[in-house]
């Protein structure tokens, strides 16, 4: 359940700061409601992620898979720069995210 609870915490992070890129520096209704409602899932998800699952393991695949997506989602749907090293840095992330993973299996 502990993961089920964070995968929503990762969607809900992903669409709170995609909104957040709509907003226009807070100055548009609709996509500011949907930051703030997104981060507040997120938080209030997370949070409960945490009763079963260790504060690292969780953070770390929280930040990373959410940061790897919003990377995504930028170069995919916004037409941010899509460079060798851009994609190399989100491969790291997600390497890093394994690799906190792994070693916290032990």
């Amino acid at each position: 359940m502990g993961y089920g609870l964070l995968a929503g915490a990762i969607v809900a992070e992903v669409a709170g700061t995609t909104a957040m890129k709509y907003s226009e520096g807070f100055s548009k209704l609709w996509p500011s409601v949907i930051t703030v409602a997104g981060y507040l899932i997120a938080f209030t998800l997370l949070a409960q992620t945490l009763k079963t699952l260790s504060v690292g393991t969780a953070y770390a695949i929280w930040a990373g898979i959410g940061t790897a997506a919003v990377a995504a989602i930028g170069m995919i749907f916004m037409g941010e720069s899509a460079g060798l090293a851009k994609i190399a840095g989100i491969a790291l992330v997600i390497a890093g995210v394994v690799l906190l993973n792994l070693g916290g299996a032990h």
